[in-house]
């Protein structure tokens, strides 16, 4: 199974849209994962309509947008717990191990966006996530992205830029 994650796409109010290489790898993926920060329900409309198979949580830019806080997944043996991970750079990871040790039963990924960085770590025995910003949202430097394959318990990750 393949599996996009993004966040901080921030349109419209600091980017018009994900870029076309972006789109297409959410369109063809078997499931969407957004951490947050759409900015607008249109972006989260098209998030959703690019996908057959979809979850997204709030970010710190979504008050009234109508998504929880966290969420989990459970994709090809491989649980995700999806958060924004609003809160200061500096305590990103620990508050984001937190929620997953709090979410999930067991091994599971944490997904979170917020700080526009790529991250890919293992922190305190839990893996996470973060893809950066879809759109290169400032204080990104680039747009980024994630894909996943997963299957049977296995899970493999690949960084895209623009």
């Amino acid at each position: 199974m393949d599996v996009a994650l993004v966040s901080d796409t921030h349109v419209p109010s600091r980017a018009t849209d994900i870029p076309a290489p972006f789109r297409e790898r959410i369109e063809t993926a078997d499931h969407v994962i957004h951490a947050g920060d759409f900015d607008s329900e249109g972006t989260l409309s098209n998030v959703r309509a690019m996908s057959a198979r979809f979850t997204g949580v709030a970010g710190n830019t979504d008050p009234r947008i109508g998504l929880p806080d966290t969420a989990t997944v459970e994709l090809g043996g491989v649980t995700f717990v999806v958060t924004h991970g609003t809160g200061s750079h500096a305590g990103w990871h620990d508050r984001v191990a937190t929620v997953v040790r709090e979410e999930a039963e067991g091994d599971a990924v944490g997904v979170a966006g917020h700080t526009h960085e790529v991250v890919d770590t293992v922190h305190g025995g839990v893996r996470l996530l973060n893809p950066g910003s879809a759109t290169g949202a400032s204080p990104a430097e680039r747009a980024t992205m994630l894909t996943a394959t997963v299957g049977d318990g296995d899970l493999s990750v690949s960084v895209h830029e623009l």
